[in-house]
């Protein structure tokens, strides 16, 4: 036998469990799948951001509803939805009473495992030879869900019935057969029907191609194998995590931070943390945190727990699988009812503000032990525009709704970039021609927001800066900020990012809108200028070299008064 057909033959399960070789080809055999299948939603999705943006995930989970395998360019914080969906699949049904041909919707955050209703959760499940073997999922940020306002993500709202239609645990097909009346509900309640039928179909797609891939791997591997192999990954990414931990030093680590305000009222939300490492395990404290608020900023523990997940594996060891074995390595203290750990009917919309925020306190905390990995505070947002009118150009209502990057803070080693979705958001900036081409929108202008990054020994990311205007036509603007009233803070000495804003100028009028504004009318001669936060910076400015500074000079994000007042030395230089 060759080399070739020795790497390439079917390997047969065994007590003592695959080899390494044969859980590399596997594991990267599904990995592929994911991968393959959310490329596929992305090319089948209709709406901008899904096709454009990229805001969906894929996975592969097991019969007991752990998650396996994620897509690369999957959302880290879509890692505690999936699992949630899982949880609430197997507490409903039986083994026995899921067939072949479902597939499973919900967004439901409160009983459904979701952590926002415009993430629709799909789930099919895979099997083999009449047996279960596990379930193939995905998530797609929807760009409406219903509720009172267009995109159903500004603020304003104070309960989660404002905020769109809630799906429970449904089955959407029944043994391959659509049901029909469950999809004229979900089309019924949201804005722009046909956008949404379409992103339905694009993940109904994604679930197809997704079973019928795996069908293949079965097919030649059989389902001994791919659960020893399924377990296998999950206790590798467990190991490795806990051999992690056990590297930090014993003690305890603190940190807090406040969140701007919930929209409806309250401002200067404290997320307060305290870590205590012992050993190889690690208990995450949250229950300082404030109470669940009015405001739509909320957090289910899922989303607190992904928050968690992805925080340590980027500081500990970022080339680890996002698997269910991490969660398995620390212990997670909530206090039901606050703002890490809502109660219906909290709302949530804006959910992803407070993780990203939280996922800064976790840095933040453990910035001590871990100096080379921690980064200053990022925007510590997901800046939301929502624009929507009717299209004069035929008749027809449009929705254009985007979540804009900012700064990513400065790092042990290098400067932190400009522009981008920093942390368990991983979309991407919509791009020009795609909303001219797609809304009657005109983008005036487009680039960096001066001195915004943090200036330091390697400075924070700069924020972004687009202004955009109707075209022949008035319309309403939502939307939703945060790190618009309190700064990225920098660390080591580093020094604090620029707060986002937005503003409201034309037709003789310039005025500063609240940092969570709600149907704001816009006239075809007004325009809304969306500037997103900066980031913190890594040591003390004293630190950064003269040339570093002059490239500063030259880059155009920095004013000649920002470098003189923060690198005075290098700039006599």
């Amino acid at each position: 036998m060759t080399l070739h057909d020795t790497l390439t033959a079917p390997a047969a399960a065994n007590d003592a469990g695959p080899d390494p070789i044969t859980v590399e080809i596997v594991s990267s055999a599904f990995r592929s799948v994911v991968d393959e299948t959310f490329i596929a939603l992305m090319k089948s999705a209709y709406s901008t951001n899904i096709k454009e943006r990229h805001d969906h995930s894929t996975a592969i989970c097991d019969r007991k509803g752990r998650l396996i395998v994620q897509a690369d360019l999957s959302l880290p914080i879509h890692l505690a939805s999936m699992t949630g969906l899982m949880q609430a699949v197997l507490t409903r049904y039986a083994p026995e009473d899921i067939r072949e041909g479902d597939i499973f919707v919900a967004n439901d955050p409160h009983a459904a495992g979701g952590t926002h209703l415009p993430d629709i959760n799909y789930a099919a499940p895979i099997f083999v030879e009449g047996r279960l073997l596990g379930f193939v999922c995905n998530i797609a940020h929807h760009a409406d869900i219903g509720g009172m306002v267009p995109g159903s993500m500004a603020g304003g709202m104070s309960e989660i019935y404002q905020e769109g239609l809630r799906i429970p645990l449904v089955r959407l097909f029944r043994e391959g057969e659509l049901q029909q009346d469950i999809l004229e509900l979900l089309l019924l309640n949201a804005r722009i029907p046909e956008e949404r039928r379409g992103d339905h179909f694009a993940q109904i797609a994604a679930c197809r191609l997704g079973l019928r891939r795996v069908g293949e791997i079965a097919e030649r591997y059989g389902a001994a194998l791919i659960e020893q192999v399924w377990d296998s990954l999950l206790s590798r990414t467990h190991d490795r995590m806990r051999a992690a931990i056990a590297e930090l030093p014993d003690g305890v680590y603190r940190f807090e931070d406040v969140m701007d305000d919930d929209g409806v009222g309250t401002s200067d939300i404290p997320l307060k943390l305290e870590i205590t490492v012992n050993g190889d395990r690690a208990v995450f404290d949250l229950r300082g945190s404030a109470p669940q608020v009015k405001g739509n900023i909320n957090l289910t523990r899922n989303a607190s727990k992904a928050a968690v997940a992805y925080a340590l594996r980027t500081l500990l060891d970022p080339e680890i699988a996002n698997n269910e074995g991490i969660l398995e390595c620390c212990e997670l203290l909530t206090e039901p009812g606050s703002i890490v750990d809502c109660i219906a009917p909290a709302p949530v919309a804006q959910r992803l503000n407070t993780s990203q925020r939280l996922v800064d306190v976790i840095i933040g905390a453990l910035a001590p032990a871990l100096p080379d990995a921690a980064v200053g505070a990022a925007n510590g947002a997901n800046t939301t525009a929502v624009f929507s009118g009717i299209d004069p150009r035929n008749g027809k209502p449009y929705l254009y709704l985007e979540t804009l990057g900012g700064g990513a803070g400065g790092r042990s080693d290098r400067d932190g970039k400009d522009g981008v979705q920093v942390h368990i958001t991983n979309t991407s900036n919509l791009p020009i021609e795609a909303i001219e081409t797609e809304y009657p929108l005109r983008v005036v202008s487009y680039g960096f927001v001066e001195d915004s990054g943090g200036a330091g020994r390697y400075r924070g990311g700069a924020g972004l800066r687009r202004v955009i205007a109707p075209v022949d036509h008035d319309c309403t603007f939502n939307g939703a900020g945060e790190r618009f009233s309190n700064a990225p803070w920098g660390i080591f000495g580093g020094g604090e990012g620029r707060p986002g804003q937005f503003l409201l100028e034309g037709a003789g009028e310039s005025r500063k809108l609240a940092n969570k504004p709600s149907a704001v009318p816009l006239n075809r001669d007004q325009a809304i200028v969306v500037e997103t936060p900066g980031s913190g910076g890594y040591g003390p400015a004293a630190d950064r070299t003269p040339e570093a500074v002059a490239e500063d000079a030259l880059s155009g994000k920095y004013s000649p008064e920002f470098l003189d007042r923060n690198y005075p030395a290098q700039r006599r230089g």
